[in-house]
């Protein structure tokens, strides 16, 4: 099992970008296979006010590349209202270029509406975020590949997808879809997408559950099922009184028995680097073979 960690929030005491830089090398000095951010312009309420420090996804990611040789890095996940498809595909493989092919693409339908009118940024409704979603992937599929024919959809049009440099990633770089949406999100997982990225405090048995439909859509449209990485998200607090490694082994051997091959977590404490080397020391090596 592979270990990513995702930074929700840059609400830290001190210089965000010196607390940065320490938590991104020592993550990958632990053993973190992935590095991601979330891509919002405010904090989420679940983390604290919409007012508190929020970066902007790809400038964080391409500056941890600067930081760091091996981990992978990606948005859990890109909205697709928040940039042009055609825009956004330059910018995640500039992305992967400069970091060495490191990128994943991370992407979904949007659900962030005060995040979208604050600044704003278009908020159709979902449907036709969805639709929005789909015309993306292809458009992601097709400027990944160096096809410059002209794409032209229901919301997207583009005369000459030109994607020059090409990125180094091979095929290209991951294509990660979030949301456990049994009718469109695991569909287009299916149709699209080479990782999925679930929710772990659902519980066990929903991933079991949603793991189940997304194999279902693949035999329905003859794909491997296996072809897809499966990700989950959750939260650890190594921090005294809450979690122990004895706790957080056992959620990765849990969510490995229901076939998750990579667990993203965030730390509440992340800014103290102490659990970074915990994991580092007593976690990756414990569930590398799960």
């Amino acid at each position: 099992m592979q270990i990513g960690l995702q930074i929700p929030s840059f609400t830290w005491p001190g210089e965000i970008r010196a607390t940065l830089s320490e938590i991104a090398r020592t993550a990958e000095k632990a053993g973190f296979s992935s590095i991601w951010v979330m891509d919002h312009f405010f904090q989420l309420e679940m983390f604290g006010d919409a007012t508190q420090p929020m970066l902007e996804a790809y400038s964080t990611l391409n500056y941890i590349a600067a930081q760091t040789s091996k981990v992978k890095l990606g948005t859990l996940v890109t909205g697709v209202v928040y940039r042009h498809p055609g825009a956004l595909i330059k910018t995640v493989t500039t992305l992967d270029v400069l970091s060495g092919g490191r990128a994943y693409f991370g992407v979904g339908a949007a659900w962030y509406e005060r995040e979208a009118r604050g600044l704003g940024l278009p908020f159709p409704k979902i449907q036709h975020r969805f639709e929005m979603l789909e015309e993306t992937l292809q458009i992601a599929k097709q400027m990944f590949s160096g096809k410059r024919d002209p794409y032209n959809g229901k919301h997207h049009q583009l005369a000459e997808p030109i994607n020059s440099p090409q990125p180094l990633s091979k095929p290209h770089p991951k294509i990660l879809i979030g949301g456990m949406g049994e009718k469109k999100t695991l569909r287009l997982v299916a149709l699209y997408a080479d990782a999925c990225n679930l929710f772990a405090y659902a519980g066990l048995d929903a991933i079991n559950h949603k793991l189940k439909v997304l194999k279902k859509h693949c035999e329905t449209i003859g794909r491997p099922y296996d072809e897809i990485e499966r990700t989950a998200l959750s939260t650890v607090d190594l921090s005294a009184g809450n979690m122990s490694t004895k706790d957080v082994i056992g959620m990765c051997k849990g969510l490995a028995n229901e076939s998750i091959e990579h667990v993203i977590l965030n730390m509440p404490n992340v800014h103290e680097i102490t659990p970074l080397e915990k994991f580092g020391e007593e976690i990756i090596p414990a569930v590398a073979d799960f």
